[in-house]
């Protein structure tokens, strides 16, 4: 039979647990110790090479808790991952032993990473938080068509691990992680390149219907031979539009801005673009209209642009024949691209379905444009792109010769109020020479030469008017002359009848 002889009394289980406790105690008391001394007197970097080689032989302890940040959310990217994996790029120190170095084509700096299996370390408001990047293999069978039998397809499976302790988990989920996730995202922003999409799978990236390439345009601002005082307008409205996103949402107007860049060719409108584009960031979005047939095609295609891009359509005006155009024999009007069908797919979805978005149209003649398409909400702020102006050239002798000041500026500047000349011309003339007395010399010549052309077609205009006019005069003379024989032969006939 069982007997109770052998068991302990309760009171002294008791007496064991409460000496168990305290001894628990006094551990923990002592390791938060020795846990603030080391952290006191152990330098950081020796801390994460401890932590580093130790964390995974010592296993995680019943007071930490890990978060597992997988790479893909069911079939999407999981953002999180994304935003972890390029925070943590700007936390590697020199106690991580391995790290990954890529470099794209057309990339101009190295991408650095941590390899698998090392942890970094990281400090947010006093908390200690170990990163870690998990890769785990697997193995899943497939069929090989070139052999015609099974095969064991194997991939890899990434995940990143953060760990911390416990007490820390909601200042973890509620403030340090929306830390990472918004300084990712300003470092992507500082390390973004600005692509140039276009319709047409010509390019190494391709998204849907656009197919895009890094804009490798050097305009900037500060280059662009441009009145300065319609830049610095210009650079303010840019400003103010970025960073209103409360204001939009607050009036109930969708977060977008439309410009109508206007004047005569070579004035520099592609130009200014470019600038805008390097300037904020943003991707240029290329739209010929004349290689589109209808209505549908255009709303698939604004609706496939990203937010924080400029929409671009040049030379508007020309597009403005486009709604008479009809799609081979159909006459049905979905088979028509239209303006308006433009204006009001912008007006409408195109504004509703994204942020931060700029549209912006060219033309070389603002006069023949419909009035409806520039009333306010459409073409926000008008930009009229002039001749090159004394500011204007100083700008490029900089850019060119690398110049700000010479004794022949001031012959040029005035005889560039006297001829209208585009930046372009004047870019062309500087591009021919280095040498600095030379080039500005062939500036002036070329400037005198268009001055002369210009008084000759000038005088040859006046005296093709004078022959007009002379032409005019003789003919009002003959036509008196005429009615007053007219006149002398009825008289004449009129004798004779008496």
């Amino acid at each position: 039979m069982f007997s109770l002889s052998g068991m302990p009394s309760t009171a002294s289980v008791l007496s064991t647990y409460t000496t168990f406790a305290a001894s628990a105690m006094l551990v923990r008391t002592v390791v938060s110790e020795v846990e603030t001394m080391a952290n006191q007197l152990i330098p950081q970097q020796l801390r994460e090479k401890i932590v580093s080689k130790l964390g995974g032989l010592l296993g995680s302890h019943s007071s930490e808790m890990v978060l597992v940040i997988q790479e893909f959310n069911g079939l999407s990217v999981n953002q999180i991952y994304q935003a972890s994996e390029l925070y943590l790029r700007t936390k590697i120190t020199p106690s991580v032993g391995r790290l990954n170095v890529s470099k794209g084509l057309r990339e101009k700096n190295l991408s650095v990473t941590v390899s698998k299996g090392e942890m970094v370390v990281d400090v947010f408001e006093g908390i200690e938080l170990r990163w870690q990047l998990i890769c785990a293999e697997t193995q899943k069978p497939s069929f090989d068509y070139d052999s015609g039998s099974m095969a064991t397809e194997k991939s890899e499976q990434r995940s990143i691990e953060l760990i911390f302790h416990k007490k820390y988990k909601e200042v973890v989920l509620s403030t340090y992680l929306p830390y990472v996730i918004e300084r990712s995202r300003a470092i992507k922003e500082e390390n973004k390149v600005v692509k140039l999409c276009s319709l047409g799978n010509f390019s190494e990236d391709y998204d849907g219907p656009w197919g895009s390439i890094n804009l490798s345009h050097p305009c900037t601002f500060d280059t662009l031979a441009m009145d300065p005082t319609l830049k610095k307008e210009l650079i303010a409205d840019l400003d103010r539009f970025v960073r209103r996103r409360e204001f939009y949402q607050k009036v109930g107007k969708a977060w977008k801005r439309g410009y109508l860049l206007y004047g005569p060719p070579g004035t520099g409108k592609s130009s200014l673009i470019a600038a805008m584009a390097n300037y904020l960031k943003f991707n240029i979005y290329d739209l010929e209209l004349t290689s589109l047939w209808n209505n549908s095609d255009l709303r698939r295609l604004l609706v496939s642009t990203a937010n924080r891009s400029i929409l671009v359509i040049e030379d508007i005006d020309c597009s403005v024949e486009l709604q008479n155009r009809q799609n081979g024999s159909d006459n049905n009007t979905d088979s028509q691209l239209t303006l308006s069908g433009l204006l009001n797919f912008i007006d409408g979805l195109w504004s509703s379905c994204g942020d931060e978005r700029i549209i912006v149209f060219t033309t070389n003649h603002k006069e023949r444009l419909d009035p409806a398409l520039l009333r306010p909400g459409r073409m926000d702020m008008h930009i009229h792109m002039s001749y090159c102006t004394p500011s204007g050239f100083k700008i490029l002798a900089a850019n060119y010769l690398n110049i700000n000041t010479h004794p022949l500026f001031t012959k040029i500047e005035r005889l560039m109020t006297e001829v209208e000349v585009t930046p372009a011309e004047i870019a062309e003339e500087l591009l021919k020479c280095e040498e600095v007395d030379v080039a500005l010399e062939g500036i002036i010549k070329f400037l005198e030469r268009k001055k002369m052309q210009v008084e000759h077609d000038e005088k040859s205009n006046e005296g093709v008017k004078e022959v007009d006019e002379q032409e005019v005069s003789n003919g009002i003379k003959g036509d008196k002359m005429g009615v007053k024989r007219n006149k002398m032969k009825k008289t004449r006939r009129a004798k004779g009848r008496h």
